[in-house]
């Protein structure tokens, strides 16, 4: 199942395990990235705290965790080649993984078509 937030972020849920990125729309706004922090494993999160940080030749932005949760693994690829965010961000330019303290909050997100409205 694909979700998205209005703050760009996409979500893939399976299970209990989001895996979280930026959506296409959000890389093409940012620019080319030249940065990525991102949280490391073990790190537990609430919803709308900051976890990660990316910057690009535009900007610096926050990534926000999109659901209350814990971090289990982050993706060391964007880390060591920012670039994969901008030419595949819904594939191999994912952020993180999370564990999700309430799997059901996810029906509280967008889907596919809501967020294509979101950015219209």
């Amino acid at each position: 199942m694909l979700k998205f937030t209005d703050e760009h972020e996409w979500l893939k849920i399976e299970g209990d395990i989001a895996t979280v990125g930026i959506t296409a729309h959000a890389a093409e706004q940012l620019g080319d990235l030249v940065f990525v922090e991102l949280p490391e494993a073990g790190t537990a999160l609430d919803k709308g705290a900051t976890a990660a940080t990316v910057e690009s030749v535009k900007a610096a932005s926050d990534v926000y965790c999109p659901l209350d949760g814990e971090i289990v693994e982050s993706n060391q690829a964007i880390v060591d080649d920012p670039a994969l965010v901008n030419s595949d961000p819904q594939g191999a330019g994912w952020f993180f993984k999370l564990k999700l303290s309430d799997p059901s909050a996810v029906n509280a997100l967008l889907d596919e078509a809501a967020y294509k409205e979101l950015i219209a």
